[in-house]
């Protein structure tokens, strides 16, 4: 497929999405499309065009779209109610299962995004630290609150450790209580912790940046640093969790934090996130353990509901089995294989940044490590690049292609046909 149709229904969907929504859209992808349906590894939008899928819903769909098991253990449950504002057994489950699962998790506490469950987590860390400051990494992405967005993707990057907010609407004085440093220096975050120890609550971090892999040693060195100053850290796993590995970055790359937030993956598809850790970091959310100016509450209307805890289980023991995370790794190596023959081929200086199941093309002929290098791309490529994959039923991200489960063999060849096309396109328009 070389071209893409609109039909009238879905015009009239996307018109109707203009009157009715902000910027006619949900806030995520491009409003211009409209997913009618999704099935393995492919989704249909509202006019019936078919793409292969590294989207995956930003991420949860790990195993494939509609998935059978999932999809059974969903439809299992409904009947029987979809949400009770206490414990269940499928949620306590889901919970035991992450406990085994995840090497820094003692407990959990169930949220419904992965917002809530970054936010939370460096609630508990400043609760137990008795502090305010938060040290995190330029270009982390830890979800939408105050905090979090504190030089996500700042226009003008600052000087460290000066931070930037990202949105309108955040009081100035959250801009004091956030320290940045650059992902992959341990220099610069050990110079930080020293001199701001006193002051921190807690360091947060992506274990994987956005696209960027961790230089060997820099997460040990946070380990070291965290626990020499006594300084809960904490792996927002939010995107990494059972993506790497079966107990997460955490496991993939041998290094354990004090907390961690979980998300996407282990909802199956539906709204759930959460809060893992230490015993006594976890033990501020309860307050018969701890003095009551220590008790962080926390409460949620759909907290560990039974049908996203029934579709999350139902995912992990999918994740379980023997051979998927070869398989997912490999058919990521083969991608990223094809994406750089296709572009080199096609005399483009690039980068493919990344891990196999989550990775990307940087228009550059630099090497990539943080936040400032991958500004170094040439954005323009990449967005026309994205555009023409589209056009050729490849559906991604601005900057993603998170791998699945569920892309077998013909949705690799599809791909990688559509590299090949996409960048011999892209070439004879870059000569122009």
């Amino acid at each position: 497929m070389t071209g893409l149709m609109k039909s009238e229904a879905e015009r009239a969907l996307i018109e109707a999405a203009k009157r009715v929504l902000p910027a006619g859209g949900f806030g995520n992808f491009a409003s211009d499309v409209v997913i009618r349906e999704g099935r393995a590894g492919r989704v249909w939008d509202e006019s019936g065009n078919e793409y292969v899928d590294f989207l995956l819903g930003s991420g949860p769909m790990f195993i494939g779209h509609a998935h059978p098991e999932v999809t059974e253990a969903v439809l299992a449950q409904v009947p029987r109610g979809t949400t009770f504002f206490a414990n269940n057994a499928t949620g306590i489950r889901l919970a035991e299962a992450l406990c085994e699962a995840v090497p820094c998790a003692d407990k959990v506490r169930f949220v419904s995004a992965g917002s809530e469950a970054t936010f939370y987590a460096m609630r508990i860390a400043r609760a137990h630290r008795g502090r305010d400051k938060i040290l995190k990494f330029e270009g982390g992405f830890h979800g939408m609150s105050d905090y979090a967005l504190m030089s996500m993707a700042p226009k003008r990057p600052a000087n460290f450790p000066q931070a930037v907010p990202d949105s309108a609407g955040i009081p100035a004085k959250v801009r004091d209580e956030v320290l940045i440093a650059p992902f992959n220096d341990l220099e610069t975050a050990a110079s930080l912790i020293r001199e701001y120890g006193d002051e921190l609550g807690g360091v947060i971090v992506e274990p994987f940046q956005r696209l960027v892999p961790p230089k060997p040693g820099f997460l040990e060195g946070l380990r070291a640093l965290a626990t020499e100053h006594g300084i809960p850290l904490i792996f927002d796993e939010v995107v990494t969790g059972f993506r790497f590995a079966y107990g997460g970055a955490q496991s993939y790359y041998g290094v354990t934090p004090d907390l961690c937030a979980l998300g996407k993956i282990i909802g199956g598809g539906f709204p759930l996130a959460a809060i893992a850790g230490r015993e006594e970091l976890m033990a501020h959310f309860d307050k018969d353990r701890v003095a009551e100016d220590a008790f962080a509450p926390q409460i949620g209307t759909l907290s560990g509901n039974p049908v996203a805890a029934a579709a999350g289980l139902a995912t992990l023991e999918v994740l379980k089995r023997p051979g998927v995370y070869e398989q997912v790794f490999a058919t990521g190596r083969q991608l990223m294989a094809g994406l750089e023959s296709a572009l080199t081929g096609a005399g483009f200086a690039v980068q493919i940044v990344g891990e196999p199941p989550l990775f990307d093309v940087v228009f550059t002929d630099q090497s990539v490590q943080d936040y400032r290098t991958t500004l170094r791309g040439d954005a323009t490529l990449l967005r026309r690049f994205n555009a023409l994959l589209r056009e050729r039923g490849i559906m991604k991200g601005e900057s993603k292609y998170y791998v699945s489960l569920a892309h077998d063999a013909a949705d690799i060849r599809h791909t990688l046909d559509a590299f090949q096309d996409a960048a011999q396109v892209l070439k004879s328009e870059h000569r122009r």
